[in-house]
């Protein structure tokens, strides 16, 4: 009677190393791969959260303009009524009926741009004075980071013909403009073409009813 006998043979040495590193190249190559997916994620979930955060901004802003309202308060010194818009080529402050804390009452806004910074606005109630020492003194909040701001104002001339000017205040000319104009741009960028713009008509038709001025003119 003859008997088989089936040898049993074990992995070498060296069949064991190849294999622990063949699987240590591969766990280093899922791993670099994983975490570049959650690097990118995070790249793409803050340009989106950034994004997201200056397309906000830009609607509060908008909206606040919209609803710009013709405040008018009694100059201490004339004893004259004026009304409150000083509006600048880099700066522009207003009172609104629209309020981002949802505060009751008309609220007095700031905008001015901080070079290096971007874009900063400060909040106070209008109540019934000149409410731009309490603008001037309230907290200022970066709105948009990044970016500086340029305004222009539009308005109808007695020829009914609309032009842009880069300033309006409205103590002199007592009325509002008929829009504003807000040129956002990359401090960190030259290109105009790669900013954003926001041309806000205010629906107040108070400075329809007053006759333009000959300053307003110039």
């Amino acid at each position: 009677m003859t008997r088989t006998f089936h040898v049993h043979r074990g992995f070498t040495l060296l069949e064991i190393l190849i294999a622990l590193s063949l699987t240590a190249m591969l766990l280093s190559m899922l791993t670099a791969g994983v975490y570049g997916v959650v690097r990118d994620w995070d790249n793409n979930a803050e340009g989106l959260e950034r994004t997201l955060d200056q397309s906000t901004a830009v609607l509060q802003l908008e909206r606040a303009l919209q609803g710009a309202f013709p405040h008018s308060y009694r100059n201490i010194e004339t004893l004259g009524r004026e009304v409150f818009f000083d509006g600048q080529d880099d700066e522009l402050a207003w009172v609104s009926s629209v309020s981002p804390q949802r505060n009751p009452g008309l609220t007095a806004w700031r905008l001015y741009s901080v070079s290096g910074e971007g874009v900063y606005l400060q909040l106070a109630p209008a109540l019934s004075d000149y409410p731009g020492a309490r603008l001037l003194d309230a907290e200022p909040i970066l709105l948009i980071s990044g970016y500086r701001a340029e305004f222009t104002y539009l308005f109808e001339d007695l020829q009914f013909d609309r032009r842009w000017r880069e300033e309006w205040d409205g103590a002199s000319l007592q009325s509002l403009p008929m829009a504003v104009h807000i040129q956002l741009s990359r401090i960190d960028d030259g290109d105009r073409n790669n900013g954003i713009d926001v041309i806000a008509p205010i629906l107040s038709t108070q400075h329809r009813t007053i006759q333009p001025t000959q300053e307003m003119l110039q």
